[in-house]
């Protein structure tokens, strides 16, 4: 397919759906061209799951050798100071490839390969405490953006396929990585301060019960967020879809969209 041989295309991957390996390589081809505006040029992490969801998965940011050629590297200097090869996917190709060694979800770095010391995009996650429902989570994305607004920031609402939504503003790579956080922390704080009852900008486990954590923590290098049309590794084959302002408030719930129907 697309030119990468598919080894055991009738593998199940999501035993629920009936999905195979071949049907996760033709979403993967099928969804390319919405995918790449988000992910070409920027280092990729993968979760595989060679033998399917229910099987072990595991979390890859390095490439091998082993891998098909479709799939790029780029050379990272990382933080004790070793250079290392990172992914990659930059064609629908690429993605074929991916699906072909079991990746299921991609994350990406928010900054491209040809300057990593300068981010592109800005990330909320809204992460709610299992008590808290799918609606005060629209409210909340709906806050970010207009607090965003106000500093001139357009964002656009992600349904992680999870429980939450990102909150992401493309941004012109002007500033660092510093500044980014900063910035990021002084929202998540400011947001906290003002309605405490509802949102914690720390990650304590023991701190947000009952409330919407707002991880500003995705503003850093090296850090990763679940790629805008990514499926993601869990059971009913969630799709993490972004979305118009104006559709949110007709969604139910951040795991709307899956395989099956995200092409609708």
């Amino acid at each position: 397919m697309g030119g990468v041989k598919l080894t055991h295309p009738d593998r199940i991957v999501f035993a629920a759906q009936g999905a195979t390996k071949l049907d996760i390589a033709e979403y993967m081809r099928d969804v390319a061209s919405r995918m790449m505006p988000y992910l070409k040029n920027h280092p990729v992490s993968l979760v595989r799951c060679p033998s399917g969801v229910d099987g072990t998965c595991f979390y890859q940011k390095h490439h091998a050798d082993s891998m098909p050629a479709a799939i790029g590297k780029t050379r990272i200097q990382e933080k004790d100071g070793d250079w290392a090869d990172y992914i990659v996917l930059n064609s629908a190709e690429a993605l074929i490839s991916a699906a072909q060694i079991g990746a299921l979800e991609l994350h990406v770095w928010a900054a491209k390969t040809d300057r990593l010391d300068r981010p592109d995009r800005l990330v909320f996650d809204l992460d709610p405490d299992a008590s808290v429902d799918f609606g005060a989570v629209k409210t909340a994305a709906q806050e970010i953006r207009d607090v965003l607004a106000r500093a001139n920031l357009q964002s656009f609402p992600l349904l992680t396929g999870g429980k939450g939504i990102h909150v992401v503003s493309p941004l012109e790579r002007r500033a660092d990585w510093a500044t980014l956080k900063a910035a990021a922390k002084a929202v998540a704080e400011y947001m906290a301060r003002g309605s405490p009852d509802r949102y914690v900008s720390v990650a304590s486990k023991a701190k947000r019960k009952g409330k919407i954590y707002i991880d500003w923590l995705r503003n850093e290098r090296g850090a990763t967020a679940v790629c805008p049309y990514s499926l993601r590794a869990r059971p009913g084959a969630p799709v993490a879809t972004p979305l118009a302002w104006m559709e949110l408030a007709y969604i139910d719930s951040a795991a709307q969209y899956n395989l099956s129907n995200i092409r609708q």
